[in-house]
């Protein structure tokens, strides 16, 4: 396995690609509707259209690796608020798991950013800084 280490750029390159356009994604079926069964009419101006605008951006951003630490550390921490504020509820017991309140994706792009805004973009970015 120790022969799978000299791939571990590319992967992460791969790894951190993925999980932008895919936020991004995300972002635009919250703004757009677009294959949003199920989403929402967000109004402009309120919270869940100011995280999709973020969603939206800093996903781009990430994927390409421009500005990559500081888009995914606001990536990060709207996914900390949405897990905080939205799924998690002020009670005791299983209610606070995110498998029962459905903040699992919530609770995965918050460290999968939190990664990525550690790590930098590393390779395949527009930023060569990091």
């Amino acid at each position: 396995m120790k022969s799978l280490h000299k791939y571990s750029d590319h992967t992460y390159a791969v790894f951190r690609m993925v999980a932008g356009f895919m936020f991004a994604f995300h972002g635009m079926q919250i703004l757009f509707g677009i294959y949003a069964e199920g989403f929402p009419q967000v109004t402009i101006g309120t919270q869940m259209w100011y995280g999709g605008i973020i969603e939206l951006v800093g996903g781009i951003l990430v994927a390409v690796g421009l500005f990559t630490r500081e888009a995914a550390f606001l990536c990060s921490g709207t996914m900390a608020v949405a897990y905080f504020q939205f799924h998690w509820k002020l009670q005791l017991g299983s209610m606070a798991l995110p498998g029962v309140n459905q903040g699992e994706m919530s609770v995965l792009y918050c460290f999968i950013f939190l990664l990525i805004a550690t790590c930098g973009g590393v390779k395949w970015c527009v930023d060569k800084a990091d």
